[in-house]
């Protein structure tokens, strides 16, 4: 049995409850069939659960035109198919009352003509709903809900998912109703914002096939917004993306020049300090076949400093920058150092970020530690290196996305560095998972 999240974050985004879409389904029904619905929240509670895969015809139906999706795209699935001698088999009889056969296709006439002529009405003015900034505040709760999931747990399949199920509820919205400019724009911009969190809950756990599809759109969704800060973020995680790649490390730097050279870098402080930031982990990832773009990786990690000095507090940002402070600020800065070998440096910059690291920021928190034992491992201190990464598993919370892989190189890196010893088996034992080779 798997629940059906998409659903739920259809429901979630308009701001329906189980016994209210009830109501609203059976309204379809009524006026689909001519007939009152019966649709209870204990069959909605059956889709939720995924205890019902597959709903009904009507219910289908009245789903479908609740929604704008076809039963698929909300989460259903199908059937498999039957042989059409099992279909024959299974087909109800032909009635041969013919009070109730006469009954049948008066009814059938009565609805025929009824709807018939009411394609033929011209179109009421107000037909179409209205559409304005309560659909558009409601959908912006759900995108820092999103946030603060990911903050707290990381990239899931189920963060991905509801992200898109947003995203799509978002340029559903433009279809059904009538909008002013500025809540289409609006609309667009929280449609990239979804596909932006798919996008990057797609990173977080190397899928990058997924991940350039989610790019791709989130990318001409920001196009239409002409939100210049979210095609700030897009570009940020493309580079990310492209440094994962085998070869990619070519692309992951043009995608970083990208960021930094967008108009709202150029007049934000904050996000020219993050997007400078990143620019230097790349820099710093690609220096060992281009020796420059250390040098270069330091001055821009300077100015990521510098320009976070200058940047106002209280500025109105959106949503997703919220996670950069300075402790984040620090990590990187780490990140940058580690990466270029200067392994004690990057320590002291992990301390200070683990310092100053926000509660809420627990997946944070687990991937800045299992960094700081891969530090300490390459400084020799294996005892204390096992010690910090044990922490990461024994903390009741299991390591997903970047930080799992992490532990998983440690266990490779430990064994390399001390191989047959007791630190090594007690590893293997007590964490066998993160001792696997994962790609």
């Amino acid at each position: 049995m798997t629940a059906n999240v998409t659903l739920s974050a259809h429901m979630e985004a308009a701001g329906l409850g189980q016994a209210h879409l009830a109501q609203r389904l059976n309204d379809h029904i009524a006026r689909l069939y001519g007939e009152p619905g019966r649709i209870s929240d204990r069959h909605v509670r059956n889709w939720l659960t995924g205890k019902t895969s597959w709903p009904q015809r009507r219910q289908r139906a009245a789903l479908e035109a609740e929604f704008g999706l076809s039963a698929e795209r909300l989460g259903f699935t199908p059937p498999p198919p039957r042989s059409r001698l099992a279909q024959l088999a299974s087909a109800a009889p032909v009635t041969t009352d013919p009070l109730e056969e006469t009954v049948r296709r008066r009814k059938f006439a009565v609805t025929a003509t009824s709807l018939a002529a009411a394609s033929l009405l011209p179109p009421q003015a107000g037909a179409r709903p209205r559409v304005g900034m309560n659909d558009v505040k409601r959908l912006e709760t759900a995108f820092l809900d999103l946030v603060a999931s990911d903050n707290t747990h990381g990239g899931s399949v189920s963060l991905e998912t509801r992200a898109l199920a947003f995203a799509q509820h978002a340029l559903e919205r433009q279809k059904v109703g009538t909008a002013t400019s500025r809540v289409r724009s609006r609309l667009y911009y929280l449609a990239a914002a979804f596909s932006g969190t798919a996008l990057w809950a797609a990173v977080d756990s190397r899928q990058v096939e997924r991940a350039r599809t989610h790019l791709h759109n989130a990318l001409y969704l920001a196009d239409l917004s002409g939100s210049s800060q979210m095609k700030t973020r897009l570009w940020l995680h493309a580079s990310l993306l492209a440094s994962q790649e085998p070869g990619g490390m070519r692309e992951a730097l043009d995608a970083a020049y990208e960021a930094r050279s967008t108009y709202a870098c150029r007049s934000d402080a904050l996000l020219h300090s993050l997007a400078l930031a990143r620019l230097a982990g790349i820099q710093a990832d690609a220096h060992s076949g281009e020796p420059r773009l250390g040098l270069a990786a330091l001055r821009n990690l300077d100015g990521a400093h510098e320009a976070f000095q200058r940047a106002e507090g209280n500025d109105a940002r959106p949503a997703w920058i919220s996670f950069y402070d300075d402790a984040e600020l620090e990590g990187l800065s780490a990140l940058v150092m580690t990466r270029l070998g200067r392994h004690e440096d990057a320590e002291a910059h992990l301390h200070r970020t683990l310092g100053k690291l926000r509660p809420e920021y627990r997946r944070n928190r687990m991937y800045y530690t299992a960094t700081l034992a891969l530090v300490q491992l390459r400084q020799g201190e294996v005892e204390l290196a096992c010690s910090t990464a044990g922490s990461v598993v024994s903390g009741g919370h299991a390591p997903t996305g970047r930080t799992s892989q992490l532990l998983a190189r440690f266990g490779r890196q430990l064994t390399a560095a001390a191989p047959g010893s007791r630190y090594v088996a007690d590893w293997k034992v007590r964490h066998p998972r993160e001792g696997e080779h994962r790609t």
